[in-house]
């Protein structure tokens, strides 16, 4: 009997569907490791994700591991090259975040804008203050670092604003929603159009830094930049930087180099950040969404065939 292990508790109604795709399997499920531990060097399918299953799973000489999915969208911290090595086929939950991410970033863009994160603080000590709030988002251009699920839904939600959307990606190819497409070659010229940057982009070795001096650099003094991304894909010391000198005029940040945040980053003194804690992602629909995209890789699996929604590149890293 093959076997499909769940390195988490999963709701019973998640695992009913899980039986009827794959009635002959033997399923199983728990936030204990010690219900699951023992049956990963016999697993045929992982779901989740620690140095367990990679010790257990993937390290072990006589594993049965063939395909891991994983239960959130970042993949950077996965051994590529040992599970290449192996065979071993790696899916994730990339598209489960589009709305709730993208709820963060337009909320992240209107405080920044508005002012509403300083007037929240004032609020604490009764100060009756009008916070310098003269902006406005509509008719603004933002470049959307990213064009994926969470990159387009916030294109969309951007033109309700009657924004000028810029998207930057691989490929120069248009897409919904978005005015204009540009490569990574291409960033600098689009940054420089730039009244809001939003990064939405994996961690891979092509976007590691990608954000650094010299982009923050070509980026207006009136702009704010947005990460909801990775940390590393930001040069944390030169935004700081770039934010101290106001070369630009603010950022909102959910993700960092460092997490939790250091008590010490001069981030969490700064009036023109807003500080998330990697939070933009949270959703209460979260596990019937992460189950849409698995069960149809599953059902195409059991049926002898490779799962293909969200399979991750392995040379790519995403």
């Amino acid at each position: 009997m093959p076997k499909l292990v769940f390195v988490m508790n999963v709701a019973e109604e998640h695992l009913a569907k899980v039986r009827d795709v794959a009635p002959d399997w033997e399923i199983i499920s728990g936030k204990d490791k010690d219900i699951w531990l023992h049956h990963l060097k016999d697993a045929e399918v992982v779901v989740g994700w620690n140095k367990d299953v990679f010790k257990e799973a993937v390290e072990s000489s006589n594993a049965t591991l063939r395909w891991v999915h994983n239960w959130g969208a970042g993949v950077d911290k996965f051994p590529f090259t040992a599970l290449k090595e192996r065979g071993i086929m790696l899916t994730n939950s990339s598209g489960v975040h589009a709305y709730p991410i993208s709820e963060t970033i337009l909320g992240m863009m209107l405080a920044l804008t508005r002012q509403l994160h300083i007037c929240i603080q004032n609020q604490q000590t009764n100060t009756w203050h009008h916070a310098n709030a003269q902006l406005e988002m509509h008719g603004k251009t933002v470049v959307i670092l990213g064009t994926g699920a969470i990159g387009s839904e916030t294109a969309r939600l951007c033109k309700a604003f009657g924004m000028q959307v810029l998207g930057v990606r691989r490929s120069d190819k248009q897409a919904d929603y978005f005015d204009e497409m540009y490569t990574f070659h291409s960033l600098k010229q689009a940054l420089e159009q730039s009244d809001y940057v939003v990064n939405t982009l994996p961690l891979t070795e092509a976007t590691r830094h990608m954000m650094g001096e010299s982009q923050f650099a070509s980026m207006k003094s009136s702009a704010f930049y947005i990460n909801i991304g990775r940390g590393g894909t930001t040069d944390e010391e030169s935004l700081i930087t770039a934010i101290q000198n106001k070369s630009i005029a603010g950022a909102g940040l959910d993700v960092f180099s460092t997490e939790p945040l250091p008590d010490g980053s001069p981030l969490w003194e700064m009036s023109n950040v807003i500080i998330t804690p990697h939070t933009s992602g949270s959703t209460e629909h979260y596990d019937a969404r992460v189950m849409e995209i698995f069960l149809p890789n599953l059902k195409a699996y059991v049926e002898g065939k490779d799962p293909e929604i969200n399979r991750v590149n392995l040379d790519l890293q995403y």
